[in-house]
Order: C-alpha cells, then sequence, then structure tokens
C-alpha cells in the first residue's frame, strides 16, 4: 500500500503514525514549501496524511504553496483516496471539501478534554476511541468543515474531528504527537504569540503530559491503524 504524508515543517512530522505503517508500506513524503508536487504522480497513493503546522491555512501571501495544496486536496476528495488531515490538515481539508477556517474563540494548547458526537460510534476510523478522552491540542483556528460533513467529536471549545465524503477525515486534536516532538514544541512555545500571550506554563505542560503521553500515544497508533484499515480495503 502507497501512503503519501504531507509535512509541513520537520517538527511536525508523522509520529506515532509512523509507527502504524505496517512494513509492507510504501511511504512517500511531501513538503509542500519545498517542491511543487507529490513525486507520486504516475499513479494515485492509496492513502494520504496531512500533518500540522506553525503557518495558517489563509496566509497564502506568506506561503504561496497553501492554495496549491488545497487544490490538490479537493482533487483527491473527488477521486475519493483515502484522507487524514491534522490539526493545520484538517483546516486545510475543510477548505478542499468547500467548509471554511476560521479563528477559534480562544486558543487550546495542552490537554484539553475531547467527546465524541454519537455519528462517531459507527465511524470506521473515530469509532475505536473513547466517548470522553483527553487529547493533546496546540492551535488557535479552527476546521469550519462544509455543511453534508458529518461531525464526529467536540472540545469545549472547538470541533474535534469530522468526515468528509466516504474516505476523509480531518482531526483538530494532535493524535500523533510523539514525547520527544512535544518536548521541542513546549521548548520553543515561545515562537508562538498565542502561547505567550495566554501564559503557557512549561513546567506544567511538562509536569501533565508526562503520566499521559503513553496511553496517548497508544491511542494515536490506533487512530492510524484504523485509517489505514479503511485506506487497504478501498
Amino acid at each position: 500500500m502507497r501512503v503519501l504524508a504531507v509535512i509541513h515543517q520537520d517538527d511536525a512530522g508523522l509520529g506515532v503514525f509512523g509507527e502504524a505503517l505496517a512494513e509492507e508500506t510504501s511511504l512517500e513524503v511531501w513538503r509542500p514549501a519545498e517542491e511543487l508536487g507529490p513525486r507520486l504522480v504516475e499513479v494515485d497513493p492509496d492513502a494520504v496524511i496531512v500533518l500540522g503546522g506553525a503557518m495558517n491555512a489563509h496566509e497564502e501571501s506568506e506561503h504561496h504553496w497553501l492554495r496549491r495544496e488545497k487544490l490538490w486536496l479537493a482533487g483527491l476528495l473527488d477521486r475519493h483516496i483515502p484522507v487524514l488531515g491534522v490539526c493545520l490538515g484538517a483546516q486545510l481539508l475543510a477548505e478542499a471539501a468547500g467548509g471554511s477556517v476560521r479563528r477559534g474563540a480562544q486558543p487550546e494548547i495542552g490537554w484539553h478534554e475531547v467527546r465524541l458526537e454519537p455519528e462517531a460510534g459507527e465511524d470506521p476510523v473515530l469509532g475505536g476511541l473513547p466517548d470522553c478522552f483527553s487529547s493533546f491540542q496546540w492551535h488557535s483556528y479552527e476546521a469550519v468543515p462544509p455543511q453534508d460533513a458529518t461531525v464526529l467529536a467536540r472540545s469545549g471549545l472547538t470541533l474535534q474531528a469530522y468526515r468528509v465524503g466516504p474516505s476523509a477525515w480531518g482531526i483538530q486534536f494532535h493524535a500523533e504527537v510523539n514525547a520527544p516532538t512535544l518536548e521541542s514544541w513546549i521548548a520553543n512555545h515561545r515562537t508562538d504569540p498565542d502561547a505567550v500571550a495566554m501564559g503557557l506554563d512549561p513546567a506544567r505542560l511538562r509536569a501533565e503530559t508526562s503520566p499521559a503521553i503513553e496511553d496517548w500515544n497508544e491511542l494515536g497508533r490506533g487512530l492510524a491503524r484504523r485509517f489505514l484499515e479503511v485506506a487497504e480495503r478501498r
């Protein structure tokens, strides 16, 4: 199975999703800021995972490749290629599907409770999650999927997961993030003006993360495996 990972910056990679890829899976990486298009051009990938990034979906003048990526994602949706978008990836996917992205009521940075919607019960990717779970978040903007999307999860502040069409999912929470990546985000939190403005306490966030990260990573691996199983069946 051919899997394409779309990576927007070095410290926002596959994390534990990479561990979920089976040995027989062929993994290709596309970095939109560096390459005009993915190298898998002769034949569509069997699955696409679009990861996060510090840039925002509307910043097309600063990051000219964002528009190209959105158009490419729209093409994947038209061809029913399985897609999983994470954080920025979920926001780009929402725009590609005809939705939008907006600034949230307030940033969600750190550990926040997420609750599944009833529609998630039979979803092949989100249905394996607990009805309520603590999730790691780092975002100031939120995806607003099109009206025909199926909302699968919410936090107290934002929509957290949705499905568009038969085989595309967006999740706002960072199910992929592992301990080393999360530590790098905390160590460099001052590069995010919203983290500074909200008075993020690195020591407190590290203390909250230590007992939570192992279970969180297991949840992320399971979510990625279920997504890949959907892609394999298709």
